[in-house]
């Protein structure tokens, strides 16, 4: 490896993935030959981290259960200019990592989104399919923008992003995580047709269509509460208030007709009610000038790192 060329690390976190993560570890060592194999083994119950080694990897363990704490790990301990970021299953294409670290390089991205492009009915399951388009219309409702393929697992970073980005998640919510930190700082990115594959025989999904589909609708939300406080605790007051005046029209009519408030419960449930929608409202306000403050510390992380593509 030359001076001026880039340090380029894979990295796969597994579970359980004997049957395929030789394969895996292969075909990346051979799509990129100066790169650096990372297996990041999340307490498998079979051989993954044996045969991983066998197959050129350098073997890591982390022992917190969950792709979340795994990312984090990965994250935090290698040290690469450009990371590659795939699962070990064998359905995300090796042969495609060389044109998104170029595309990296040469455009100066921070992150290269491979969107799953799949012939065979079980590559991906149609109630995935379905959710996937949901949540990336949500995404982007939310936030303004969004990607072509949000929960795709096979993305290409900068250093810059890996090392500005604080991992919040635990699970498979981490894409969502990704993909909002990298709107939310304004970072370049981009996208790659990829194809997706099968999984080979002995190899099993770990993903949980509605119970996880359920965690990353929660981690969307929150991160939504997080990054954008002043809109999501104002939607909250209005709401209120609106409630609020609802329940207060009939009081009002009578107070207009007899001078009395006979409802006394329902008059202090909406002033109570109307003074929850003002703390909400200066909730946001307050929150708002503290998430401004994090993304300030997370912008300068980011600035810390050169600019992919060009020499520190």
């Amino acid at each position: 490896m030359t001076a001026n060329q880039p340090r380029i690390a894979v990295l796969l976190p597994c579970y359980n993935e004997e049957a395929a993560i030789a394969q895996t570890v292969a075909g990346f060592r051979a799509a990129l030959p100066t790169a650096t194999v990372y297996v990041y083994d999340n307490n498998s119950r079979d051989r993954t981290a044996e045969v991983a080694r066998a197959a050129g990897a350098v073997v890591r363990t982390e022992r917190q259960q969950g792709k979340g704490h795994v990312v984090r790990r990965m994250f935090a301990d290698v040290e690469a200019d450009v990371y590659v970021m795939a699962d070990g299953d064998l359905t995300y294409d090796p042969g495609a990592a060389p044109a998104m670290v170029d595309m990296v390089l040469a455009e100066q991205l921070d992150m290269v989104v491979g969107t799953r492009q799949h012939e065979a009915k079980e590559a991906y399951r149609g109630g995935h399919v379905w959710g996937n388009r949901l949540f990336t219309g949500l995404l982007s409702s939310l936030f303004g923008r969004s990607f072509t393929d949000v929960f795709s697992g096979y993305r290409v970073f900068s250093r810059r992003f890996v090392k500005s980005f604080p991992v919040l998640s635990a699970g498979f919510e981490i894409e969502t995580e990704m993909s909002v930190h990298a709107l939310e700082l304004r970072m370049p990115v981009g996208e790659v047709a990829t194809a997706y594959g099968a999984r080979p025989e002995g190899s099993a999904s770990k993903l949980s269509t509605y119970r996880d589909g359920w965690r990353i609708l929660k981690a969307m939300l929150n991160l939504y509460r997080i990054e954008r406080p002043t809109l999501y605790f104002g939607i909250l007051a209005a709401l209120m208030l609106v409630l609020a005046v609802l329940l207060s029209v009939p009081l009002v009519l009578t107070y207009l007709d007899t001078g009395l408030v006979p409802r006394v419960p329902t008059a202090i449930l909406v002033t109570g009610m109307v003074i929850v929608a003002m703390l909400f409202f200066f909730t946001g306000l307050i929150l708002d000038t503290v998430t401004h403050g994090r993304r300030e510390i997370r912008r300068l992380a980011y600035l810390a790192q050169p600019a992919p593509g060009l020499d520190a």
